[in-house]
């Protein structure tokens, strides 16, 4: 992966172990759990998984919540961390600061290449556990424009509410009160705001406001540790005697009978389980927007193409519910990567193991400091009109250092990229390698063309406000580009942001939108073609003009909701 923004979305199943992967910790372990009848089966105790089990729990739904991973925070049982952090409660996940070292790896977070073929985790948390944590609250429009009826903006607002209500959003989030890396942020905010005109304003606020506007980015952090829904909803559901968390949990396939499910097949400690569903039953797939369509169609639900694949490699032979839309849709943001420079900017590295000692210290201490953060200091937004009267979202986000082959200390990266209003989609497809594993198609990115020409609109307009420059001789004032120049061309940029490279047509990793609302699953997130499964994730969400993270989390709540408003 080329992004160190912050990944979306869950993929958590079907996979072989990695040859030579650590053994699995099991959280909640009984061993009467897989015998029991359950009346949801929830898949995926990822970002949107945890909320929709809590909330069915809540409701008094006998509910298991199964993850193949493991522990992930220390509230959890995770224990991955620098001996740095030994002898406190925190593991790698619980520091904002140690975010991007998860594209260094992880002994245990991270889900193998045979469960997805994309960037994921397989922990407690889902993609909630190594994401930077950004947490913007998506415009009204992105509601409205972009979903059907019973999911417009009016339709999630209590949702929404009772997501602020269990997790809020912060800009300052050192314990001790003070912003940190400042000398990046002071930059980006001179050339945009200054320079430039966008409003500079705080996001959560003013959440409709997605037009030429600049602020310090929101995160969902708390007491100076990572938050999210491991934190926060899980703990609630922990509490219940109807509620069930296993992890180390392969879901094989949900077993239905013209798609009313009875429960699901799943591979435990090298052993193949059915676990049921009590009468009324529900199965909620919430893996992913890459994993939960792969699901669908090895349980065969799906296109009549890949079920009768599937059904010829003797993988699946029971009976059928064709649904083209499953896999349809897939959308991740087009990024690149721009590289700039000014004499008065610090960069800053997160070290892993090796922390500034007086920064390493602070943030022990007291929770303060650069490591109670990720590297994101400031993002920005606007629209570009479009011909048809159509607009796209472009988003902007500022990080503490330099990327790739532009490490000296005075450069810092923005990562720009489209979001809402895009014409590219892909769709979820099986490998063809014999595994079936469920993959990204190859046309998610630049596929429509308009795309590329808005985006680059955008990089051109705002160019324009930065001093006159190049690498050779730069901005005595303000910031350089280095590798794109400051007088590109419309025709420049567009070029560059759509050949591949270092910098360019990377994966941000933010999949959604594989199942969407009307098409592949109903307004109450049920399976179009089956009676009593679901899917409650990213997958459901179209493309939003914000990171995905809080809509996700919006339309888990909303999708609970649904779920339990129409259990008969």
């Amino acid at each position: 992966m080329k992004s160190f923004l912050a990944l979306s979305v869950v993929a958590s199943f079907f996979s072989q172990p990695a040859l030579g992967a650590p053994p699995i910790k099991r959280w909640q372990n009984s061993t009467d759990w897989a015998s029991q009848e359950w009346d949801a089966i929830v898949i995926g105790a990822g970002t949107a998984g945890i909320i929709v089990a809590d909330r069915l729990s809540e409701a008094g739904k006998k509910t298991l919540l199964v993850e193949l991973g493991g522990p992930s925070y220390g509230i959890t049982g995770g224990t991955e961390k620098p001996a740095w952090l030994d002898g406190t409660d925190m593991s790698r996940v619980d520091v904002p600061g140690l975010y991007k070292s998860i594209f260094g790896g992880s002994a245990s977070l991270l889900c193998p290449s045979d469960v997805v073929t994309a960037f994921s985790a397989c922990t407690i948390g889902g993609n909630s556990a190594i994401n930077a944590g950004l947490y913007f609250q998506p415009p009204a429009s992105d509601w409205d424009d972009y979903h059907p009826e019973g999911w417009k903006n009016a339709d999630v607002q209590d949702a929404t509410q009772r997501l602020l209500d269990m997790q809020g959003s912060i800009t300052a989030c050192s314990m001790d009160g003070k912003f940190y890396l400042e000398s990046g942020y002071d930059e980006a905010k001179k050339w945009i705001v200054d320079a430039a005109g966008f409003s500079n304003v705080t996001f959560n606020d003013d959440p409709d406001n997605k037009d030429r506007v600049f602020g310090r980015t929101s995160y969902d952090y708390i007491d100076g540790q990572r938050g999210g829904p491991a934190r926060t909803y899980l703990q609630d559901a922990l509490k219940r005697s109807n509620f069930h968390l296993q992890t180390g949990v392969r879901v094989r396939q949900v077993n239905h009978v013209s798609g009313i499910a009875s429960g699901i097949t799943a591979e435990v400690n090298g052993s193949l389980v059915t676990v049921s569903l009590s009468p009324r039953g529900r199965v909620v797939l919430s893996a992913g927007a890459i994993a939960s369509p792969g699901l669908l169609m090895h349980s065969g639900i799906g296109p009549i193409e890949t079920i009768t694949s599937l059904s010829a490699a003797g993988l699946y032979n029971s009976s059928w519910v064709i649904n083209p839309s499953v896999g349809e849709g897939l959308f991740d943001n087009p990024n690149t990567f721009i590289e700039l420079s000014a004499p008065t900017i610090e960069s800053y590295v997160h070290d892993y193991d090796n922390p500034i000692p007086a920064d390493r210290d602070l943030y022990l201490s007291s929770r303060s400091g650069p490591y109670a953060f990720a590297s994101e200091t400031a993002a920005f937004w606007g629209y570009v009109n479009n011909s048809d009267g159509t607009r796209t979202g472009v988003q902007g986000t500022f990080d503490s250092a330099g990327y790739s082959d532009y490490n000296d200390n005075n450069t810092i990266t923005l990562n720009i990229y489209g979001t809402s209003g895009l014409g590219s989609a892909g769709r979820v497809i099986l490998s063809d390698n014999g595994k079936f594993t469920p993959s990204p198609s190859g046309d998610v990115y630049y596929s429509d063309p308009r795309d590329a020409e808005s985006i680059a609109k955008f990089i051109y307009e705002v160019f324009q406000a930065l001093p006159p420059s190049t690498p050779e001789s730069p901005a005595s004032e303000g910031l350089t580009p280095l590798n794109i120049a400051r007088d590109s061309t419309l025709e420049d940029i567009r070029t560059y942001i759509t050949t591949p490279s270092a910098y360019a047509v990377g994966s941000v990793q933010h999949w959604s939108s594989s199942c969407r609302i009307g098409k592949c699953v109903d307004a109450d997130t049920k399976v179009i073609g089956t009676g009593n499964i679901h899917v409650v994730d990213a997958s459901i969400v179209s493309p939003l003009t914000v990171n995905p993270q809080f809509g996700v989390m919006v339309a888990a709540e909303k999708g609970a909701e649904r779920i339990l408003a129409n259990w008969y």
